[in-house]
């Protein structure tokens, strides 16, 4: 390597890896900058993201809302957000050839539906701005050596050694490695600590044949509570699905990331407590129900009802508090409403273990955010050390909001390094 350009190493080729190698070669063209993927397909998650048309980013403007989305990293993000936020990164991809478009609940997809669009537009960037890509270059360790006199010319001051046995070296080194072990085990080479990944975005395993017979039944909003021994409850009003393990569905993926760490301390055992009718008050669903059994008596409690839930879902609510099917409401005994009222508002389920989202690659965890500088992110332990995307103890709810914070943090850390 020469000595006069400034030599720049991303290592990690996916969403964040390929913005920072961007950000750094379009701020600073004279920069030598090279991407190195350990794999032979770089942007792997992108393509198989939102189920292969990639949820690129979320309709929410403002800063202050929009971290309320990350169980872990919101403040840091906050002042971050003020610099790339979702309306530059829609911005960023226009002005490359990417139309996106929102969805009712405010996700955002490329108008073409396809993750290959935004995969395209990366590759084609990065060639575009010079960025040498590397791919099949795994990294196994970064050393410091000594320090060059500031007086002299730019000298390399990170080394990387390849799995091949070949060794690099940069001036700055920016770590884009997602959850891979690899990318912690630098990140602690080179003094920084981590936190303990565990998953996030996960459904819950419920052991309860008569509710998983009802896989395919879903119902808006549900509120659910979340209860682990020795910590605080955590709650989330939103849509649920139940499906043949047990239940789904935003809110459960929701109270997934909140109660991550929780839940992996408790070996995914806790009790769901579901309220199935959150916009009425315990004494309006018990007035709803007297008033089917007063006006309706001679009919079947298990087919007729005054209240807003799927009927096969009514039926086995109906059967979980000892209603057999033959049963009229003429026979019902207020000992058995008040069971039925608690039932729809305070129903008790085990979780059993996570069930597998077929997008769970989120982690919760990884490099402490203490540790990094969120205006460009620097770390503060060692100059010219660099850190973008999931390898920082940074997570986001499902809807487009972790492919934001690896746009954000690595358009930062990719300007920020050439300095």
């Amino acid at each position: 390597m020469t000595n006069d350009k400034l030599q720049i190493i991303i290592v990690g080729g996916g969403a964040a890896g390929f913005f920072a190698a961007i950000a750094a070669a379009k701020a600073n063209p004279r920069a030598r900058v090279t991407l190195l993927e350990a794999s032979h397909q770089p942007l792997a998650k992108v393509r198989i993201s939102g189920g292969g048309r990639c949820n690129v980013t979320h309709a929410c403007f403002e800063p202050r809302e929009l971290v309320k989305n990350y169980p872990r990293g919101s403040k840091a993000l906050l002042g971050a957000f003020t610099r790339f936020q979702p309306k530059d990164t829609i911005t960023w991809f226009q002005a490359h050839g990417v139309e996106l478009k929102t969805e009712a609940d405010g996700r955002m997809f490329p108008t073409t539906d396809s993750s290959e669009t935004i995969v395209n537009c990366l590759m084609n960037v990065v060639k575009a701005a010079g960025v040498e890509l590397r791919i099949g270059a795994a990294v196994t360790s970064v050393s410091l050596p000594l320090r060059i006199p500031v007086s002299e010319k730019i000298t390399s001051r990170f080394e990387i050694t390849l799995k091949s046995g070949e060794k690099l070296q940069c001036d700055r080194l920016l770590l884009a490695t997602g959850s891979n072990p690899i990318g912690y085990k630098i990140a602690q080479q080179l003094g920084h600590t981590i936190e303990p990944p565990v998953p996030s975005l996960f459904t819950f395993n419920i052991k309860n044949q008569q509710l998983t017979e009802l896989a395919g039944v879903s119902v808006n909003p549900v509120k659910l509570r979340l209860i682990v021994p020795e910590y605080p409850h955590l709650e989330q009003t939103g849509p649920l699905l139940i499906t043949h393990w047990g239940l789904s569905g935003p809110a459960v993926l929701k109270l997934s990331a909140w109660g991550a760490r929780m839940l992996h301390s408790s070996s995914y055992q806790a009790t769901l407590v579901i309220n199935w009718l959150p916009h009425l008050q315990q004494e309006q669903v018990r007035q709803q129900l007297l008033a089917v059994k007063n006006n309706s008596p001679k009919r079947l409690i298990a087919s007729s009802r005054d209240v807003e839930l799927p009927h096969r879902l009514w039926q086995y609510i109906v059967s979980c508090v000892g209603i057999a099917i033959e049963n009229r409401w003429a026979e019902l005994s207020n000992k058995t409403l008040n069971k039925l009222v608690q039932e729809l508002t305070q129903g008790q389920y085990s979780i059993n273990g996570k069930g597998v989202f077929k997008e769970e690659f989120v982690t919760c965890g990884g490099v402490n955010l203490k540790e990094i500088n969120f205006k460009t992110m620097e770390s503060k332990l060692v100059s010219g050390l660099y850190f973008a995307g999931e390898i920082l103890d940074i997570d986001g709810v499902t809807g487009g909001f972790n492919f934001q914070s690896a746009w954000t943090t690595a358009y930062l850390a990719g300007s920020a390094s050439i300095s």
